[in-house]
């Protein structure tokens, strides 16, 4: 419901315009079957979220073309401001998991204030040659790396 009522936000769309932007929108990892598709959207203006558009023939077959409502729209608002809740909880829980084991093991967060190092360097933080899980040398590597970057000139400020 989510990711449909999303692919709606911009415009008018027909079935299959709906599957495709749902794919688009989930990177791929939605796929929409188009049977399963036409009883989300009779259930969704059931409810007064979507309605129908227009009715187009196109090659020979009948299009309906939905359009978000105020009342979809609202409620898109809330889902999107829940998930965000949650991932925000998830998040926030797996950073203590971290500073937790980090603090355990004497360890602190090397990569940033995003990602607690866990034995793997962060693939948007760290060099590239840095970028492999920690191996013979990986972390040792880590840290001279981390001792030349903020080694400060001598008279200098950094």
């Amino acid at each position: 419901m989510f990711l449909a009522l999303t692919a709606l936000v911009d415009e008018p769309r027909h079935g299959y315009g709906i599957v495709q932007e749902v794919d688009r929108l989930s990177g791929g990892r939605v796929r929409l079957k188009i049977g399963s598709l036409y009883g989300v959207l009779d259930r969704l203006a059931v409810e007064g979220l979507v309605e129908l558009d227009r009715e187009e023939v196109a090659q020979g077959r009948l299009r309906r073309y939905y359009r978000l409502t105020d009342s979809g729209a609202a409620a898109l608002e809330e889902e999107a401001a829940r998930l965000a809740v949650n991932a925000r909880a998830a998040t926030d829980r797996l950073r203590e998991r971290a500073t937790r084991r980090d603090t355990a093991t004497g360890l602190r967060d090397l990569t940033g204030p995003e990602t607690a190092f866990t034995g793997l360097t962060a693939p948007e933080t760290a060099p590239a040659g840095l970028r492999e899980p920690a191996a013979p040398g990986g972390v040792g590597r880590l840290l001279g790396f981390l001792v030349r970057s903020s080694t400060v000139p001598a008279g200098g400020t950094g």
